[in-house]
């Protein structure tokens, strides 16, 4: 469908939307085109022309994917000694089980791993981490980005649902993408051989080879499973053969490239209420921020100058924030969407070591759950909390600022 110019309402001017000149360019909260199926974003240059921005381009794709990926990186990144220790807790790691229950737990954790591994040792697993937050981070922005503009085609729709369900449809799109590359992340982390080189190579073929059958012996196919019932059914009249069916196995143990999405279930039920609440506070909170008595000390006025990548006047949705109100609002956001799903965390946590541990079968949500309650009681469903909120809280922080301010540099 073509834009027609002349369908695109005028930009409505905000009383936060200028510099402290007057100046500069003033931009519409939203616009889209008559029938709704394009939402573009306006905005009045200096001269009073209006130029729409199609949020559904290859060009606002790439950027917004591209600002997201850096945000991404750059949150994980700062908290990446955290995420360590929150791993080694969380999977009940022998080494460092003793450290899980003190107050200073985190910081004694952190020197043990320092003294054993160096600094290194702080980050084990970091690299596996980045090339798996770019693309989940850049999917998951870019996802949010391209779904609001469904589920909310006007600026009379935006309700918390649906920004809620804006976000989790988002979570659940990354991950799904990504799961693969966050257990090598995991079982990286949780390793604590000092006299084991840790590698991609190996711990990938390490988890592709979990629950393969031994040498000697082949995986029970359709067929085989077929002859047996069959020769079970036939041995029924002797005594000393009627067992034969009830012995053998008649499904071979997964193996293989689905070991790679051990715990995707608590994943995606976790997903939900993290990715859709974490958007939703962020954004809400974001709203209370921007209020007019809040907003001479909460908000930036428009720069007249154009950001010097692009060349072009800075097309933003809402009126950036200041860099502690979107500091504070992303802490905000990790703050509450860390508390609504860190069970279901712990769970997947579980479920992503068991072939480390124990012996190697594939765990479900429930066994994983009965485990940890058995071992703790329901205290064990929120151990390493503490840090999960010290690692969380400035990674969401740091990931929302960057990402704002990306789109700045980016010019969208």
């Amino acid at each position: 469908m073509k834009e027609n110019a002349s369908t695109i309402p005028p930009a409505r001017e905000s009383p936060v939307g200028r510099d402290g000149n007057g100046a500069g360019p003033v931009r519409a909260e939203f616009a889209a085109d008559a029938d709704m199926d394009v939402e573009v974003e306006v905005i009045a240059d200096n001269a009073g022309g209006v130029k729409a921005l199609d949020k559904r381009s290859f060009e606002y794709i790439f950027r917004s994917g591209l600002a997201g990926g850096l945000a991404g990186c750059a949150a994980k990144t700062v908290v990446g000694p955290l995420d360590r220790v929150k791993i080694l807790f969380q999977t009940s790691n022998p080494q460092f089980a003793k450290y899980s229950t003190g107050w200073f737990g985190v910081v004694r954790a952190m020197q043990d791993i320092n003294s054993h591994e160096g600094v290194r040792g702080l980050f084990k697993g970091h690299s596996a981490t980045l090339l798996r937050i770019f693309p989940y981070a850049a999917i998951k922005f870019l996802a949010y980005e391209q779904i609001r503009a469904v589920v909310i085609p006007a600026r009379d729709k935006e309700t918390p649902f649906r920004r809620l369900i804006s976000g989790s449809m988002a979570g659940l799109t990354s991950v799904f993408f990504t799961y693969p590359l966050e257990v090598m992340r995991v079982r990286l982390a949780f390793e604590t051989k000092h006299n084991v080189r840790s590698s991609l190579r190996r711990i990938c073929r390490q988890i592709y080879n979990e629950n393969r059958p031994t040498t000697g012996s082949a995986p029970v196919t359709t067929a085989t499973a077929a002859t047996t019932t069959t020769t079970a059914t036939s041995s029924l009249t002797s005594p000393s053969k009627h067992h034969t069916l009830s012995s053998t196995p008649l499904h071979a143990p997964r193996y293989g490239l689905s070991n790679f999405y051990r715990g995707f279930s608590p994943t995606l039920l976790g997903m939900l209420p993290y990715a859709g609440v974490s958007f939703l506070t962020h954004d809400t909170v974001g709203d209370w921020l921007r209020q007019p008595k809040l907003a001479p000390y909460t908000t930036i006025p428009h720069s007249d100058k154009p950001p010097a990548t692009t060349g072009t006047a800075q097309p933003y949705k809402r009126v950036q924030l200041t860099a502690p109100a979107e500091l504070l609002s992303g802490a905000l956001a990790g703050l509450v969407s860390q508390t609504s799903s860190y069970p279901l965390e712990v769970i997947r946590r579980r479920m992503q070591v068991a072939g480390a541990v124990g012996d190697g079968h594939r765990m479900r949500i429930a066994e994983a759950g009965k485990r940890i309650f058995a071992e703790r009681g329901f205290r064990g469903f929120w151990v390493g909390l503490t840090i999960g909120y010290m690692k969380v809280v400035p990674m969401v922080a740091v990931s929302f600022y960057v990402y704002e301010r990306s789109k700045w540099w980016l010019g969208i």
